[in-house]
């Protein structure tokens, strides 16, 4: 295989990472695809695809969600690789739902997870719906144990804290960790007043979550939310970070399962990412909600690639 193209079986099917080539031999050239599934390094990363819309299908959303892996991938592929020669990404493929059978989904993302932070990787989940939070939380839970205190931090423009008695979706998973985990905390960026009933407002705050609003997500705003997010942090063991692109502004991300006119921006939300990643205590980070059947000229997964790789480098520089 040349060293511009990187195969990868997933179940039946095989994704083929290709891109741009400036150099075979010089490494300051190198992007994704020139260095991904290279031997591992003692700092590795992990990408996971979790190729599911269940949840989203279970929530009323616009369904498409479940192709995000690849389209992600594919614009990952040709962003250079500016990490040193110590550090390896390695792809491990995606989960896919079979049927209906969300919750063996999870079962799978659970083990997927757990097994790279063990291996003390950083794992980064590809969504999928943001149902994809609640198999990669299991993961990140079950390889630090269940005394450790975990933050999760969601830059999202609605709760996702829905009532779940009836089924679980890609609205419900925040709810469902507080109610079964009493060292998991969460902390939400993003909320938008209108896009979350009353009932939820109030489920928040019963639950003393840590919330600012869209409003508030700007960069002239920078101190007060890194003041925030430092002190949610300071009150953690461990962090796992989540971002439901469906905050984003829509004129950002037109591909998502549901679109907010009023969401926040790029830069703040990468400047989030790089903020939360910097800390040794995160352990984690997903990506969800990118649906590549109402997105424009790939912009809302090309985004999304920018997002990841924000995070990789925030999490693996030296």
């Amino acid at each position: 295989m040349s060293s511009n193209e990187r195969e990868r079986v997933v179940g039946t099917q095989m994704f083929q990472w290709s891109g741009r080539v400036d150099s075979e031999t010089d490494p300051s050239t190198f992007r994704y695809h020139q260095v991904v599934n290279e031997p591992r390094q003692n700092k590795f990363v992990r990408l996971i695809g979790f190729a599911s819309e269940e949840g989203v299908r279970r929530n009323s959303g616009r369904l498409g969600a479940k192709q995000a892996p690849k389209f992600v991938r594919e614009q990952l592929s040709s962003i250079p690789w500016t990490l040193p020669s110590e550090v390896s990404i390695e792809d491990a493929g995606d989960i896919e739902i079979q049927g209906n059978d969300l919750e063996g989904g999870y079962v799978k993302l659970k083990q997927a997870v757990s097994e790279t932070i063990q291996q003390e990787g950083l794992a980064i989940v590809i969504g999928g719906g943001h149902e994809t939070t609640y198999g990669n939380y299991l993961g990140v839970r079950e390889a630090l144990g269940e005394d450790v205190k975990l933050g999760i931090i969601n830059i999202d423009a609605h709760y996702d804290m829905r009532p779940y008695d009836q089924q679980v979706s890609s609205g419900t998973m925040f709810l469902q960790i507080q109610d079964e985990d009493p060292n998991a905390s969460y902390c939400v960026l993003g909320i938008q007043p209108f896009g979350n009933t009353t009932s939820l407002h109030n489920v928040a705050k019963d639950y003393d979550v840590t919330v600012m609003e869209a409003a508030e997500v700007t960069m002239s705003n920078w101190e007060k939310i890194k003041r925030q997010l430092q002190e949610f942090m300071n009150m953690q063991d461990a962090v796992y970070l989540t971002l439901c692109v469906d905050v984003l502004n829509t004129a950002y991300a037109p591909g998502v399962s549901a679109t907010t006119p009023l969401g926040i921006d790029p830069f703040i939300t990468n400047k989030i990412i790089d903020y939360v990643m910097q800390q040794n205590k995160a352990v984690s980070f997903d990506i969800c909600e990118i649906n590549p059947t109402y997105d424009r000229d790939n912009q809302t997964a090309k985004l999304g690639a920018y997002f990841i790789n924000q995070a990789i480098v925030a999490r693996m520089n030296p």
